[in-house]
């Protein structure tokens, strides 16, 4: 059996949960003397994550190497709207289950966070007149924000907003981006979450079964890494002449929330830290931290 069609599924997380989360507990909370929190994009996979005990380190061993936020705000791949929207900000708001043929237990799975009205009032005081934001007052977080979360703060005690993706446009999003950079100054985590490479149209059983790595996959991820290197902003914007492309995203809604998250840096041209650079099923999980 695999990741994919595990005997006990999710048993890698419940070991987790026993063995490692506790020390969630026990993080230091960010303060005004820790500095800006920073800015991320990562990928963040979907149900077989709680079942892949090295892929569950690498995402809570990040969150453990900063301060637990004041609050988070993320952008998701799986959001796609227009104008401009955030998610419930009540306290335990239902989450949404966009993903299907897993197990029930992934269906059953909670992340109640706390309110976060604040952190939607902040958000919305940020932007222009000429992008309003529309609030809902139902919609819960999609798997891009509650999986990579759910073993990041495993005790869903920070409060977490998703907001839309409005566009695909490399330069508004950068601008977003750049808008949303002063809530770090609070204490406020932004992530942009998407996977570097996802391909699934053209993935094959031996990607799947033995993590086959395609060219497609490493050409891309290799001219994401060095075009970040550089700063060079203005490659990662033509990404649709990029090695490996329509390959590596026939669709690019996972790899846009990165302009976000880059727009958000305090300085984009500086090449961010490298946090995940292996990848799942032959995709390319490269994970990166901003200052």
């Amino acid at each position: 059996m695999s990741i994919m069609n595990p005997v006990n599924p999710g048993e890698a997380f419940d070991r987790f949960v026993a063995t490692r989360a506790p020390g969630s507990a026990t993080q230091p909370v960010w303060t005004t003397e820790s500095g800006p929190m920073p800015a991320l994009y990562l990928s963040h996979g979907a149900p077989p994550v709680f079942d892949d005990p090295h892929w569950i380190d690498q995402l809570f061993d990040w969150s453990q190497s900063l301060p637990k936020p004041k609050a988070i705000l993320i952008v998701s791949a799986h959001w796609e709207s227009a104008p401009l929207s955030l998610s419930a900000s009540g306290a335990g708001t239902p989450l949404v289950y966009d993903f299907g043929g897993f197990a029930p237990r992934y269906f059953a799975m909670q992340y109640a966070t706390p309110d976060a009205t604040d952190l939607a009032r902040q958000v919305a005081a940020l932007m222009p007149d000429t992008e309003p934001v529309h609030e809902h007052t139902s919609r819960g977080l999609d798997h891009g924000a509650w999986v990579p979360l759910k073993v990041m703060y495993p005790y869903g005690d920070v409060p977490v907003l998703q907001l839309s993706m409005p566009t695909h446009d490399p330069e508004r999003l950068f601008d977003l981006g750049r808008r949303l950079q002063p809530l770090r100054d609070q204490g406020v985590l932004i992530i942009g979450s998407g996977f570097m490479t996802h391909g699934l149209p053209f993935a094959t059983r031996d990607m799947f079964e033995n993590n086959a790595i395609p060219g497609w996959s490493k050409e891309f991820d290799h001219w994401v890494a060095e075009a970040l290197a550089s700063g060079d902003f203005d490659t990662l914007a033509n990404y649709n002449k990029a090695p490996g492309m329509p390959y590596a995203h026939p669709t690019v809604e996972h790899f846009t929330p990165l302009f976000i998250a880059l727009g958000a840096a305090t300085n984009p041209e500086l090449a961010p830290t490298t946090v995940i650079d292996d990848y799942q099923f032959g995709f390319a999980k490269r994970s990166v931290q901003f200052a």
